[in-house]
């Protein structure tokens, strides 16, 4: 099928799996990241300015152009999320694909190739039922201490890993219920992954509570928690008497 028949998720998916198709012969290459990024990210600026020619992107490994700022729709994507991750040959590195509308993440697509899985808002995910004491990801290289605190005082079991969107899928997929991140992250490390996770029913906000707006003039997203609904408020109130 064209690509010009297919809606925003499943543009989303098709983009997400090829990136992730590309990557992984890379990895078995024994290449590193910076070539994944180089060669994935081409791939996906040529798949969205073939389909989308009227919307406008932001990528991780493209120069920021400015007219994003004066489209309702752009596409967020990191083409390869977890790139010393992938460098190691380690498992937890994802592709990141969405769309926002309005600063809402309202598409997206995050492909976890070595697991064989990508997930999309569109089916959205059917969320697992979730576990007591709680498992909270946290950084594999930067554990923060304000997520350490939080975990000690809501009894959670902490999970290291890698990329944001493995960390985030994770709990989509019901093998975690938090993910809490303070270590400072950028647009396209969370829009695709909070867009599944929205629509799997997952909380997603700002570790004070308030709402992640895309397609802002500054990329940086300094922090951020996704979790499921029922540990959200108790999460919120930790992050404050931490703070």
């Amino acid at each position: 099928m064209s690509a010009d028949f297919l809606s925003d998720a499943e543009l989303a998916r098709a983009i997400a799996d090829e990136a992730g198709a590309l990557l992984l012969r890379i990895q078995e290459e024994g290449a590193d990241g910076a070539r994944g990024d180089r060669e994935a990210n081409a791939l996906i600026l040529a798949w969205l300015e073939t389909a989308r020619p009227d919307d406008a992107i932001l990528s991780e490994e493209s120069a920021d152009d400015p007219i994003r700022l004066e489209r309702r729709r752009v596409w967020i994507v990191d083409p390869l999320d977890g790139t010393r991750e992938f460098s190691e040959n380690r498992p937890d590195w994802a592709v990141h694909v969405a769309l926002a509308v309005d600063g809402v993440a309202t598409t997206g697509a995050v492909a976890v190739p070595r697991l064989g899985c990508t997930l999309v808002s569109d089916p959205a995910p059917v969320l697992p039922g979730g576990r007591v004491p709680p498992r909270m990801l946290v950084s594999r290289t930067r554990p923060s201490a304000l997520c350490a605190d939080v975990g000690a005082r809501i009894g959670a079991e902490h999970i290291a890993m890698g990329s944001a969107g493995a960390k985030a899928m994770a709990v989509v997929r019901g093998e975690a219920e938090i993910y809490l991140h303070t270590g400072g992250q950028h647009q396209w490390d969370n829009c695709a992954p909070v867009a599944v996770a929205l629509a799997a029913g997952l909380h997603c906000s700002r570790i004070d509570g308030s709402p992640l707006i895309y397609n802002q003039p500054a990329t940086s997203i300094p922090d951020l928690l996704i979790c499921r609904p029922e540990w959200s408020q108790i999460v919120l109130e930790s992050v404050a008497n931490c703070g």
